[in-house]
């Protein structure tokens, strides 16, 4: 009986020691594991990185953190921890092989917000989509269609593809094109879509708008009128200038083209003798 307990209080002294080692040494890892991983989310908050970017991250870090000091805990007790790494390091490829597409958006997701192509309520044209962006999250990118749609876009796909910001700049130009007779006077319908523009308090004055022919067709000299607005007022700006456009046109006398045909007939008499 004297034997087993010199053996036990053997036993007792020698793993004894290695198990409160290991116990100190998980309490301690967690604890220093939870102070980098929340010193990591206040750094990424202080270099203005989205907030759902920086709690990901912190527990990502956090979680990463915790293995190692399981493994180091581990192994202090004596346990073999070569396999106990390599069957980590298979299941992490395991799952990365079957989330590499959400793995792809991720990536995707944390280049939007560091490079930051756009931000929220910026109007871009991106994945075949056009829209006013309503939300940027960590998989996804969604938009809002100006007939109010609400549109999810992977991230991947926003990444892969060209990414046209409208807001960005600040300014916008609308496009318009409006068509007169040959037989008009050019410079009597300038003044008239001058008219227009200078009456539309929305239109920038710097760049000045461009009212010019910028094209002879086959029924109608085209004359473009190109004024600036602000992002938000582009709309706006265009339905009211072809409507009011159209309206001053026609009181200065101008003729609008449309297509048509004229078909001349020709009867043929037949006088048989």
């Amino acid at each position: 009986m004297e034997n087993i307990l010199d053996k036990a209080y053997e036993y007792l002294i020698t793993y004894g020691m290695s198990v409160v080692a290991a116990v100190l040494i998980f309490v301690i890892g967690k604890l220093v594991a939870r102070l980098v991983s929340k010193i990591i989310e206040n750094l990424l908050i202080k270099a203005k990185v989205e907030k759902t970017l920086a709690s990901f991250v912190k527990h990502i870090s956090y979680f990463g953190l915790l293995i190692f000091v399981v493994i180091a805990a581990l192994s202090k007790i004596g346990i073999q921890t070569t396999s106990f790494i390599a069957l980590i390091g298979a299941a992490g490829l395991a799952v990365g092989l079957a989330l590499q597409g959400s793995l792809s958006n991720f990536a995707a997701g944390v280049m939007l917000i560091m490079f930051k192509p756009f931000k929220v309520g910026d109007f871009v044209e991106t994945g075949g989509v056009m829209g006013a962006v309503q939300e940027i999250q960590i998989f996804n990118t969604i938009l809002t269609t100006p007939d109010n749609k609400k549109v999810i876009i992977p991230n991947s796909k926003v990444t892969g593809d060209n990414i046209a910001n409208y807001t960005i700049l600040g300014k916008r130009r609308v496009d318009l094109v409006f068509g007169i007779s040959y037989g008009d006077d050019i410079q009597t319908a300038k003044r008239a879509l001058e008219g227009v523009v200078q009456s539309n308090e929305n239109i920038l004055k710097d760049p000045e708008p461009t009212i010019a022919v910028s094209e002879l067709a086959n029924s109608s000299v085209n004359i473009v009128c190109r004024p600036w607005v602000k992002p938000e007022n582009y709309w706006g700006v265009y339905f009211d200038v072809t409507e009011k456009g159209k309206i001053a046109l026609e009181k200065s006398g101008i003729t609008i083209p449309f297509p048509q045909q004229d078909i001349h007939m020709f009867e043929e008499n037949n006088n048989n003798k």
